[in-house]
């Protein structure tokens, strides 16, 4: 049996298709976190995966944020699955239960602690050695200490705490635990890549919490140069001073160090290995000693700012005949959708009801509405004009209605509107139009008045005639002295562009000149200050290439400079 976990930083990180992922990982269960999405947005494609039953827990306090999954395959069913920690988002039959001693967490701590979408726990039967055996999987997505932000502190010391008492219930009842995901604490000096750089580094609440929640296995003691005390082993299989879980990546490779599941994106850190190892798979000391054959990282999947870490077990899964009611093709948008295979085997009457017509009238009467919408003029029973008279007769007469152009003349770009016209070209427009108008009113006066229309349209012509030829003369005079000036105009206008030119420069000021940093002499990237304070949106230069150690020649130099405000 393999298992999985991956901090994805939201599903739509799987961006060939959910199904090919998880086939990619080739494990029987794939534990998922930070999906960042909420009920309402999860869609089918995401939630019902063939051969994988699927296991959701969403935050209900923001969108967008937090949630955990867990894929199980078909051959490791779980037999009981639930959302959460503390019991209250469980209203089924077919939960994992105990739920330990909550007395020291207030009816309201406990529901603000399962209302971030944090925690999935599925429980699965498996058969070691000939003998069918109880797993619980806890896939938990810890939360983050802001350090502006005391009270998210405490908040996550709360849940290290809810968390251990739940997995420690479950222990104590009989079945073996396996929790895993993303805690948030780098355990050790050699899980962080420059544990110096930290204050007190033993002395964080998280660690010490990791401290009295995991086991110190045999192989951990014997790589400090410690020696296990056999006979206390023999006795006590399981101390009460020490913890009960192991951390099954240190079980396996105790002195590996820059083994590291989680960088930075912003700084391209990924790029230098400077990271830190928060992504972890405790397993109850017992089922890591006798069931563990392996576990490891995987820094070469990408696609997220965290990678992959794998367990595999000896143990083989036994599936449940059926998924419990936690299982995401369960829920009602999903539910419907499934068809069996025999529904497409069935003719099915295509004539619809009297019913199902009149229910369709509204989706014609869109239809008709897109169809004028998009070509206004292409119905042949109303004419344009008279669409247009009927909806002005319409509007009330008290208000102003906006009229709307429906001429189909182009009107041509801007800068068109800038230009002079040439003058000939509005007389000849002017003759045109009068010859137009007389036309017109000799075609509907033609059969009682034909005499005065000719007479009239004579009268035109000459009238056009002799508008033509004096405007043409006054266009020659005037093409006269614009040809003897043309070169100083063309260098007013060049001028006049240079100055326009330095205006809009001076107005528009583009992105200051990157510097090259001491170290490298290549050109820095330019950096705008996010953080809330007196230096919030500055603008400051760095050295371009990814952060890493300060020993590393290819890492990030500490060349850094502020960018100067033009007065």
């Amino acid at each position: 049996m393999k298992i999985v976990t991956w901090n994805i930083n939201g599903i739509r990180t799987f961006k060939l298709g959910i199904k090919r992922a998880l086939d990619s990982l080739d494990a029987d269960v794939i534990c998922v976190q930070e999906t960042k999405v909420t009920r309402d947005l999860l869609d089918e494609r995401t939630a019902i995966v063939d051969g994988y039953n699927s296991y959701f827990s969403y935050s209900r306090s923001r969108s967008g944020y937090s949630g955990v999954a867990t894929y199980c395959k078909d051959n490791a069913t779980p037999f009981a699955a639930e959302e959460g920690l503390t019991g209250l988002l469980t209203n089924h039959e077919a939960a994992v239960g105990c739920y330990g001693d909550l007395a020291e967490f207030s009816s309201e701590e406990l529901q603000l602690l399962d209302n971030e979408g944090r925690a999935v726990i599925t429980q699965h039967k498996v058969m070691c050695q000939d003998k069918e055996k109880t797993i619980a999987v806890i896939n938990v997505y810890c939360p983050r200490a802001d350090p502006e932000k005391p009270e998210r502190k405490q908040f996550k010391l709360q849940f290290y705490k809810l968390l251990q008492s739940r997995a420690e219930a479950i222990l104590k009842d009989g079945s073996h635990v396996i929790v895993l995901g993303d805690v948030n604490t780098s355990h050790r000096p050699i899980d962080h890549c420059d544990p110096c750089d930290i204050d007190d580094f033993d002395e964080n609440p998280g660690r010490k919490w990791l401290d009295r929640f995991l086991h110190s296995s045999g192989r951990e003691q014997d790589d400090r140069g410690e020696q296990p005390d056999a006979d206390s082993e023999a006795v006590d299989p399981d101390p009460p001073s020490s913890g009960k879980f192991v951390d099954t990546f240190r079980y396996f490779h105790p002195a590996r160090a820059n083994a590291f599941t989680c960088w930075s994106t912003l700084t391209g850190a990924r790029q230098t290995n400077y990271g830190t190892r928060i992504d972890y798979i405790f397993a109850d000391h017992r089922l890591a000693r006798e069931q563990f054959v392996g576990a490891d990282i995987m820094p070469e999947v990408e696609g997220s700012d965290h990678c992959p870490v794998w367990g595999k077990l000896s143990c083989s899964p036994l599936p449940s005949s059926k998924p419990p009611p936690l299982c995401t093709r369960y829920l009602p948008e999903f539910a419907g959708r499934q068809q069996k295979l025999s529904r497409f085997l069935v003719k099915v009457d295509q004539k619809p009801t009297g019913s199902e017509q009149k229910a369709a009238l509204p989706g014609s009467q869109e239809e008709e509405e897109r169809r004028e919408n998009l070509n206004p003029f292409g119905t042949d029973d109303i004419p344009a004009k008279k669409r247009s008279l009927a909806s002005d007769s319409a509007a009330p007469k008290g208000k102003k209605t906006k009229t709307v152009n429906t001429s189909l003349k182009p009107r041509g770009n801007l800068l068109s509107f800038f230009k002079p016209k040439p003058a000939g070209v509005q007389s000849s427009g002017k003759a045109n139009g009068l010859d137009e108008v007389a036309s017109s009113l000799g075609d509907q006066k033609a059969s009682a008045a034909r005499r005065p229309a000719e007479d009239t349209q004579l009268a035109l012509d000459g009238s056009s005639q002799l508008s033509t030829s004096s405007t043409a003369e006054e266009t020659d005079k005037a093409a006269k002295p614009k040809h003897a000036t043309l070169p100083a105009a063309s260098g007013q206008s060049d001028a006049a562009k240079g100055g326009a030119l330095g205006f809009w420069k001076s107005v528009l000021r583009g992105p200051p000149p990157a510097p090259c940093c001491k170290v490298h002499g290549e050109p820095c990237v330019l950096r705008t200050v996010k953080k809330e304070g007196p230096n919030m949106g500055k603008q400051f230069f760095v050295c371009a290439r990814p952060q890493g150690h300060a020993s590393n020649p290819d890492a990030r130099c500490n060349f850094f400079a502020w960018v100067e405000r033009a007065k």
